[in-house]
């Protein structure tokens, strides 16, 4: 008996309603700060407080390239005496809403594939920040969705789609499922620090899923994987400490560290390279040329690592058609952004076309996903 192909059936997409630009932005951030300065002129003045320095549209997007951020819960984020999305806990009878993103942009996905929920095997919930630690997200979007099987939780940072989806290619290529559900709902909101000026304006919130399948049952018009990669290297230099055991030294609770902090310059100066490098001898183990490349969908965190990722691996700087960017409007969300990129920039291309899905962030971690489209 043949090992089973994967295929990419379809994907969805979830976008909240409000968005923030980064004019709204910057005026509730150098609000902020000039509450700050003032509240601590005496402490600034004995030089035992360093005062705070106001941002500018100029600097978000001369730094990231980003215009703006879907948000789950805009009000709060642009009020400066809180800065912070609310979002209410509901009871454990609702569904959670980590859950509720996740199932919209699944129920999109199996509707664009013509596939009914009942015939998944599996669900994956794979993210950057789960909502709590058990029973798993991706269980409940099972029962939600009325789903049997299995599911279970995994999370890889950013690189947390293109890791599902290998674990959902691999699935398939054991016999132990022929349908996988890889959703990827990311309140990127939550854990970043709106009060930091070097980091207030990366994320935005969002949903995405992606169907996986045995390309025996996919539908006509699918995406064949044709190889898969993955690579991780420990560095400290995107992390966020918040967890578990924060309450066993409360004297932590609350600090900068428990929410999202990174070295920007050592991230650009590490990433760029590891991940070229690792694109290039992936399509070479392939047998791919980089001529033969009709499209990259890289993770969306910034438009200069992704300016120089795609020329190192086209051997010339790409085209917003050679390597499409969401960013400018979805800001960094994380695990979904190539995902978005691909849901909102793959339709055009021809039968026979070759793409790439690629994300990287902390651990280090990177994964890539070569397809090629069918009828």
């Amino acid at each position: 008996m043949s090992t089973p192909i994967p295929v990419i059936s379809a994907t969805g997409l979830f976008t909240p309603a409000d968005s923030i630009s980064n004019e709204e932005l910057v005026e509730s951030f150098n609000a902020y700060v000039a509450r700050f300065n003032a509240g601590n002129a005496a402490a600034i003045e004995a030089g035992e407080v360093q005062p705070l320095s106001p941002s500018s549209v100029e600097f978000i997007e001369k730094a990231s390239g980003i215009k703006a951020r879907y948000v789950l819960s805009k009000a709060p984020i642009l009020d400066p005496a809180i800065m912070c999305p609310r979002i209410p806990e509901r009871p454990d009878t609702e569904l959670s809403v980590l859950a509720e993103i996740a199932v919209k942009a699944a129920t999109q996905a199996l509707a664009r594939a013509g596939r009914d929920a009942a015939d998944v095997d599996a669900v994956l919930c794979a993210c950057s920040n789960l909502q709590r630690a058990y029973p798993a997200i991706a269980i409940e979007v099972q029962a939600a969705l009325g789903i049997e099987g299995f599911a279970f939780d995994m999370n890889v940072a950013c690189s947390s789609a293109t890791f599902g989806i290998q674990t959902a290619a691999d699935f398939i290529r054991a016999g132990h499922a022929k349908s996988v559900l890889v959703v990827n709902p990311e309140i990127c909101s939550g854990h970043l620090n709106w009060q930091d000026r070097d980091s207030h304006f990366i994320f935005g919130d969002v949903a995405t899923a992606i169907l996986v399948e045995s390309r025996d049952i996919a539908p006509a018009a699918h995406w064949e994987i044709l190889g898969t990669r993955l690579k991780t290297e420990f560095s400290n230099n995107i992390r966020n400490n918040f967890g578990f055991l924060n309450r066993a030294a409360p004297e932590g609770i609350g600090q900068p560290d428990k929410l999202f902090r990174q070295e920007g310059r050592k991230v650009f100066k590490e990433v760029v390279p590891m991940v070229s490098d690792m694109i290039v001898a992936h399509m070479a183990d392939l047998g791919l040329e980089a001529g033969s490349l009709r499209r990259m969908w890289l993770h969306q965190a910034n438009a200069n690592m992704n300016r120089l990722i795609s020329s190192k691996v086209l051997g010339h700087e790409a085209s917003p058609d050679e390597s499409p960017t969401v960013l400018d409007t979805y800001a960094n969300t994380s695990s979904a952004g190539s995902i978005i990129a691909f849901h909102l920039n793959s339709d055009d291309l021809a039968a026979g076309d070759t793409g790439l899905i690629c994300s990287f962030g902390a651990g280090y971690s990177a994964g890539t996903v070569f397809l090629r489209k069918t009828a």
